[in-house]
């Protein structure tokens, strides 16, 4: 992912691109050799072993090495001149000679018995059968395989749980609404099922194909992207045999170890958001211990001379790099910047701090920075610390910064001020300089760059009306009606988006320019790949308001997403949402499980199904717990202190 023409437009999530299968199957090399071969190798192994320790003996008449008298502890002599181990003199603690040469002896036969029952052994091999042999291997291999497991999977030091609130239920009292509710179950069930059957273990779907589907921010493996993004939505649908089946393949197939290159950003949202939130509603232990070996495996992406962590890292080498086209090597705002919460969380459930300074010296390091208007940035140099190109954005390759700045806040059970004075400076700056109306009334948020101001939208940008909204209570100088009407004007203009195409589905960004407003104008502008950020806005209104037309307004997307993304493989996003005959991308995303098909299941739920008052979701609709300050174990938050 090199050039221009893979530029990302999410900062919230990388689009994943639909470049086709791949030219050349995904698997690692083997090389077979013959049995009979590798048993001669370990054969000549046990002789040159044997022998060389036969041979290599120490000789009682030149050091004295050994305490076999007390011990059978070896001590290592300490050179007090240099303060190092020599490893070659040991301190002689056994005073008696000839008891020392009796156990020499003793060594030396027991050395030769030692060889003479490999070697029998060695026999005993060679004159079985070649199924036999197979077998023999096979069993070791499961055992080393196993013993792995057990230490992979050792249990972490227990901590208190959150008081988790309304983890089923919500169960609506009209009768219609509970259709609809249904419905959007049923849909849940189809592209769980279909993945299910044609994509297992894969990272996605391709419903029309039926064959599964790995975007670059992945790398290469079968990581189960959709399995982990989904399993919390499946198991507040009720879906729990679904869950299980999630559950059994993550415990013994979800491997960390693999030599592939994946979004920092990607992996901590979908992966570890997933599964701390699997864990924190299940309260199975495994969902805990996978998201922290995973976490570990991030960990090297932060080894930059700014500490502003890589985009990309190996995890299995820990080598990390930016996006060829991010202005001149810099980390993107959105990236970096989307780790607090679940950092956070893995601090609180290990103890171990190293999560909590990694992004709080993120937000210490921005804090020092000069910020033009006011306004951040999208891009900044991991090596230097500078700015990079002065494009500043709420929709791709910045928008879940803010998003987080405030969540930190929310997820500290409001302790965090340090957090939500940030939000606050930044959302001024934005609404002074990016938030505009246009002839038609629209209210809309631009994007800034190198001081002009393009009236351009993006549909990740209709987050932000929830965001605008979940900040109203506790904003400044009692503005909080102004900012649950800005995120009510917000809501309207993604609205009308939808509204002005021939699918009733919004395009990927639309423009204010004359007389075009809420209109994508240019062609690679007009698709649609199941993005869930203007329902996710229409689920906070509904909350806050409980206006019925946020519930209407839903049901129309998740209707047109029936018509028209429905295949009978699963669900596929469309590349031109203004033509009545669309073509579709042949890919069911990952977030349309966790993200798009759970907020349309909340906004036709009661309210106390995840109360706000007890959960915070991530970026990828991941709900995290609140940590009240009772329950926290995070000594070094100043909030706490």
């Amino acid at each position: 992912m090199t050039t221009p023409a893979l530029l990302p437009l999410s900062g919230r999530r990388i689009p994943p691109l639909n470049l086709g299968p791949p030219s050349f199957p995904h698997h690692r090399a083997t090389l077979r050799l013959s049995e009979k071969f590798i048993l001669l190798l370990i054969l000549s192994a046990f002789i040159t072993l044997c022998f060389g320790a036969f041979f290599f003996l120490p000789d009682s008449s030149k050091h004295k090495r050994f305490d076999l008298g007390l011990e059978d502890v070896l001590i290592p002599h300490v050179d007090a001149g240099k303060g190092a181990k020599n490893p070659g003199v040991f301190l002689i603690h056994g005073p008696d000679e000839h008891r020392h040469r009796e156990e020499e002896e003793r060594l030396r036969n027991k050395i030769r018995a030692d060889h003479e029952k490999a070697l029998e052994e060695a026999k005993e091999k060679l004159r079985k059968s070649r199924e036999e042999i197979r077998a023999e291997i096979q069993t070791e291999k499961n055992k080393v395989v196993q013993e792995m497991k057990i230490k992979q999977n050792k249990p972490l030091p227990p901590v208190p749980i959150p008081n988790l609130v309304g983890i089923s239920g919500g169960d609506p009292e009209d009768s219609d609404i509970r259709e609809k509710r249904e419905k959007i179950k049923e849909m849940m069930k189809h592209a769980w099922d279909n993945y299910r059957t044609y994509g297992w273990g894969h990272n996605e779907l391709r419903p029309i194909a039926r064959k599964g589907h790995s975007p670059n921010i992945f790398g290469s493996s079968q990581m189960g992207a959709t399995i982990v993004d989904a399993l919390d939505t499946l198991y507040i649908m009720g879906l729990h045999a679904e869950f299980l089946d999630g559950q059994r393949w993550i415990e013994d197939n979800l491997d960390f170890s693999v030599n592939s290159e994946v979004s920092v950003f990607e992996v901590n949202i979908r992966f570890i958001g997933g599964l701390l939130a699997a864990y924190y509603l299940s309260g199975e232990e495994i969902f805990k211990i996978k998201a922290v070996q995973l976490a570990e495996k991030l960990l090297p992406a932060f080894n930059t001379p700014t500490g502003i962590p890589w985009a990309m890292v190996n995890l299995k080498s820990g080598v990390g790099r930016n996006w060829g086209w991010a202005s001149a090597g810099s980390s993107i705002l959105a990236e970096f910047g989307t780790l607090h919460m679940e950092f956070m969380h893995l601090s609180y459930l290990t103890g171990d701090l190293i999560y909590y300074k990694k992004v709080m010296h993120i937000r210490k390091l921005l804090q020092k920075m000069d910020r033009p208007n006011g306004l951040y940035p999208n891009y900044l140099n991991p090596r230097t610390g500078r700015w990079g190109q002065y494009h500043t954005s709420v929709g791709g390759l910045g928008d879940s910064f803010y998003e987080y700045l405030l969540k930190a806040w929310l997820m500290s059970d409001k302790t965090d001020h340090e957090a939500r004075k940030m939000y606050d400076d930044a959302i001024e700056a934005i609404e002074k300089h990016l938030i505009k109306k246009s002839r038609g009334g629209l209210v809309f948020i631009g994007e800034w760059k190198n001081g002009h101001l393009e009236k351009k939208m993006g549909h990740l940008a209709c987050f932000a009306g929830g965001m605008f909204a979940l900040g109203a209570d506790g904003s400044r100088t009692d503005k909080a009606g102004h900012y649950l009407e800005l995120g009510a004007e917000i809501a309207r203009t993604c609205h009308e988006s939808y509204d002005r195409t021939a699918l009733k589905l919004g395009p990927e960004s639309f423009k204010f320019d004359g007389a075009v407003e809420a209109v994508a104008v240019r062609q690679a502008e007009k698709y649609y790949i199941l993005r869930p950020e203007v329902i996710e806005t229409y689920w906070y209104l509904w909350r806050f308001t409980h206006d019925p037309r946020y519930r209407q307004w839903g049901w129309e997307a998740a209707l047109a997403i029936e018509k028209y993304c429905r295949v009978s493989g699963g669900f596929s996003g469309v590349k031109d949402v203004y033509s009545s005959t669309p073509t579709h991308d042949d890919v069911q995303q990952s977030f349309f499980l966790a993200e798009t098909l759970k907020y349309l299941y909340l906004l036709f739920s009661g309210d106390d199904l995840l109360p706000l008052e007890h959960w915070v979701f991530n970026t990828e609709a991941h709900p995290l717990p609140v940590l009240h300050l009772a329950n926290t174990t995070l000594s070094g938050n100043p909030a706490v202190r």
